[in-house]
Parts: structure tokens; C-alpha cells; sequence
């Protein structure tokens, strides 16, 4: 592991210090905040394992003042991780299909981001209801950085469209984590970094 692996890392830990998994969690399963496996948040959606999200914030690399997409916002836990992330300069939006997750999200995210003794360090953040047949937030973007948590069969085009230069996207293609860089114009630096499962992208 070099240098920069470690700064991510470390980066990744300390965001999940200051935003504990149990506060996006339903009451009934808080006790399992600890434990490494997905965490059902009812709707046929979950909240995801630990590792998995630490792994995928590490690639996702956001730096401080970064506008950030969080696409399958779900419980809001991702959200909140990324608006600490990004910090008091940046700004993110966390898109949710379904309405009742969106309320629960939204909800999970606001008591997160008001209750820390630290709520300056977060960029602005907010859950919206995405519109349906619309993938992301085109009339937003473009996006430093974009992380989808739900798995399309193939990487969508007009999630790529979204990236600013030197952007970063982050998601589960046909059950591979796939970053891909955007170098200015159309020139893509496309990896894989493992075998996962997410639900659907809806």
C-alpha cells in the first residue's frame, strides 16, 4: 500500500468515525450496526457492508470541496459519509427512487449531520425523490465525483455525461466494481477493482 492508499484510507476511516452506521439503520436492526454484512432497510433495498462502502469511498477518492452525486441514497448513511467527505466547501446530492426511502433517508441524514458536535465539517447535503427515467442529475452536473449504489447490467452513458474533467465514478457494472476517470473530453480511464452484488439500478 502506498502513500496515497493510506491518505484515502485513512480519510475513508475517519468519515465513517464521524458518522456511525447505527443512526441509518431501522430501530430494530440498530443492533447489528457493528456487524460486516448487509443490513435490510425494507422496500427490497439495504444498507450496505461496511467494507464494501469503505472500498468503494477509497476508490472514489473525494477530495475537499467536491460537488458529489450519491445515486440509491437509500438510509443515507452514504450520503452522509460523502458530505463529510467533501467537507464544508463541497456539496452533495443524494438521489432516491423510492418515496419511503427517500423520507427515511433524508430524515437519517439531517438528525446524523445536526447531532454531531462537529456539523461544520460537512458539505450541504440533501436526499431528493429522483425523477423517474432520469439517471442522475444532468441539469446539475457536472459532478466531481459520482457514486451509484445499485448495479446496472452495463455502464450507463449518461451517468459517464455527468462527470466533470478529472471526475470520478464509482459503480457496480453487472456485478463489477468499475471506476472510471474522466481525463477532459471523452478520454476514459476505465478499471475493475472485484466481484460484488448490489440490487438492481432501477
Amino acid at each position: 500500500m502506498d502513500a496515497d492508499d493510506r491518505r484515502r484510507l485513512e480519510r475513508v476511516r475517519a468519515a465513517f468515525a464521524a458518522v456511525p452506521r447505527a443512526g441509518f439503520l431501522p430501530f430494530a436492526r440498530r443492533d447489528e450496526a457493528g456487524h460486516d454484512w448487509p443490513v435490510p432497510i425494507g422496500h427490497g433495498q439495504t444498507n450496505s457492508q461496511p467494507t464494501t462502502v469503505a472500498n468503494m469511498l477509497a476508490l472514489l477518492d473525494v477530495p475537499a470541496g467536491a460537488r458529489v452525486l450519491d445515486v440509491g441514497a437509500g438510509s443515507g448513511w452514504t450520503t452522509a459519509l460523502l458530505a463529510r467527505l467533501a467537507g464544508p466547501e463541497g456539496r452533495v446530492l443524494g438521489l432516491e427512487i423510492v418515496p419511503e426511502l427517500r423520507d427515511f433517508g433524508a430524515g437519517n441524514l439531517a438528525l446524523a449531520t445536526a447531532a454531531t458536535a462537529r456539523s461544520d465539517d460537512f458539505a450541504p447535503a440533501e436526499i431528493r425523490l429522483a425523477e423517474p427515467e432520469v439517471l442522475g442529475a444532468p441539469d446539475e452536473g457536472p459532478f466531481d465525483r459520482i457514486l451509484v449504489s445499485a448495479e446496472p447490467r452495463e455502464l450507463p452513458e449518461s451517468l459517464v455525461a455527468q462527470l466533470a474533467p478529472d471526475g470520478v465514478l464509482v459503480i457496480p457494472v453487472a456485478g463489477v466494481m468499475t471506476r472510471v476517470v474522466r481525463h477532459g473530453g471523452d478520454d476514459l480511464d476505465i478499471t475493475e477493482h472485484g466481484e460484488y452484488r448490489f440490487v438492481p439500478l432501477l
